[in-house]
């Protein structure tokens, strides 16, 4: 049987019937009762990186900035320039505060010619949008898109179960974005997710939502996968957590995530908080992001100390744990910039003992992104 969260104030998704049904273990998630696991975290962590995972995400934000001044509106709260993004794209950026602080990570897409379609994290959402909407400028318009359902579906055999779905949606690359119709109604597609594989996030109205779900599902090579597999999958594939590897305490530069920003908003240097980030890209970073893989002992986990070879603590660990697919044990944590060149040799303490880690590259697992071959 499945746990039922114990508490009256939580929010459900309109597949949380479903979830039970399927014996999901059922835990409070950013105001919202989510499921973390059905068969058990490691196997459906395998199972994604092998076939195809389904995630409900529709406790994820969704909205509609539309208007001659959205693109404006948009870039006078992020670093990144959305005037390039042409229809049928996305795009990764940051929201920021006055001191370029991250309130947010989300994703930015132009499914159509009009307008900017985001998704911002659960946790973060109502903070978001009302951000974003003191600050509109001009005639922009913000339309918040609570009736709507967020499906990922990941892995490499996900385009073989799209195909059979909504095949126009196969022909879309890596941070691809379009308008399709599914039995009838709209539907808002990116080749994109949080896993590192192949995959799709799929916006659909929530009245059609389990009917999709039940869908996708039906193909055999799909099984519902929960918010654990989702944690170890995204960790694996580098990619930083809000609340975790950043917050308004962070900047971009300190976070490792300078891609978000765009040259041309650099150049300009009208990006929040610039005074502070200027200074940072020119060398006077204290703290950097840095993946760390350790071979040995138990893992990492948020909060564990990073040493020196001389045991100093120089740093801290934001998220860890073990590899299923690389095999180890890795970690996403904070070091001074002259502890982070890939192949310094560090510690981290667990529990007072200290298990040697090296800094590495990322991701941890080669990604399988479907990407449009250069010419």
């Amino acid at each position: 049987m499945a746990d039922a969260p114990n508490t009256e104030t939580l929010k459900y998704t309109r597949l949380y019937q479903r979830h039970v049904d399927l014996g999901a273990r059922m835990v409070p998630f950013a105001g919202y009762a989510m499921p973390v696991q059905y068969d058990g975290v490691l196997g459906e962590h395998k199972w994604t990186r092998a076939e195809c995972g389904l995630f409900d995400v529709s406790h994820m934000g969704q909205a509609r900035l539309k208007g001659k001044d959205a693109i404006a509106t948009l870039e006078a709260l992020t670093p990144t320039d959305f005037k390039v993004l042409k229809a049928g794209r996305q795009k990764y950026s940051l929201l920021l505060n006055d001191n370029s602080g991250i309130l947010d990570d989300l994703m930015v897409s132009r499914p159509e010619a009009d307008g900017l379609f985001l998704v911002v994290n659960a946790g973060c959402k109502d903070q978001d949008f009302a951000y974003i909407g003191r600050n509109l400028k001009g005639d922009t318009s913000l339309e918040i898109l609570s009736d709507r359902a967020l499906l990922a579906l990941q892995g490499p055999k996900a385009k073989d179960v799209m195909a059979n779905i909504i095949p126009a949606a196969c022909d879309m690359y890596f941070m691809d974005c379009g308008t399709f119709i599914w039995q009838g109604h709209t539907v808002y597609i990116s080749r994109s997710g949080y896993t590192g594989e192949d995959g799709f996030e799929i916006s659909v109205h929530e009245n059609q939502v389990a009917e999709l779900w039940d869908a996708l599902l039906s193909d055999p090579v799909v099984k519902p996968i929960g918010l654990g597999a989702r944690d170890s999958l995204r960790l694996e594939a580098g990619m930083p957590l809000y609340g975790h590897e950043m917050d308004t305490g962070y900047s971009l530069a300190e976070a490792n995530l300078g891609f978000a920003m765009s040259k041309s908003r650099l150049e300009a240097g009208d990006i929040l908080g610039f005074d502070r980030l200027k200074p940072e890209l020119d060398g006077g970073l204290t703290r950097v992001r840095v993946a760390l893989k350790g071979e040995a002992g138990p893992p990492a986990r948020e909060g564990a100390k990073i040493l020196n070879e001389a045991g100093e603590e120089i740093g801290y660990i934001t998220s860890g744990g073990p590899s299923p697919s690389a095999g180890g044990l890795i970690a996403l944590g904070y070091v001074p910039p002259a502890f982070s060149e890939v192949g310094t040799k560090l510690t981290w303490d667990v529990r007072g003992k200290a298990y040697p880690c090296t800094i590495v590259t990322l991701p941890f697992v080669k990604n399988g992104y479907h990407r449009k071959k250069s010419a």
